[in-house]
């Protein structure tokens, strides 16, 4: 089964910062759209932020807006989120989503804490 790779998780202070990557395996293409989810304990899985291949629209939650920074680099088929001023209310399993021709792929999930 086909799953996107992420990386860069982990236990932060708050007000601290932590930078997630995504990548996509080589067989995949005509990506048309990556985003960040997030899952905290006991909640549903909630849209963070997108970010579209073609023009770089983004699109952020309102609880990230200002604080949160969603960028891609095509060529190598990767998705970032740079998150800074974390909270502890943004302790989550982050998940990174992609969009392409044959359907969504899911990353196997990122955990970050963020220490009070």
């Amino acid at each position: 089964q086909v799953q996107l790779v992420e990386s860069g998780g982990g236990l932060v202070q708050a007000g601290g910062s932590l930078r997630l990557s995504c990548a996509a395996p080589g067989t995949i293409f005509m990506i048309s759209v990556m985003g960040w989810y997030r899952q905290a304990p006991g909640k549903q899985r909630e849209l963070v932020a997108v970010i579209t291949n073609v023009g770089g629209t983004t699109n952020y939650a309102d609880f990230v807006k200002g604080r949160f920074t969603i960028s891609r680099d095509n060529a190598k088929k990767t998705v970032y989120l740079q998150m800074n001023s974390l909270k502890p209310e943004d302790t989550a399993v982050y998940y990174c989503k992609m969009v392409w021709d044959l359907g969504d792929l899911w990353g196997q999930g990122t955990q970050v804490t963020v220490s009070s």
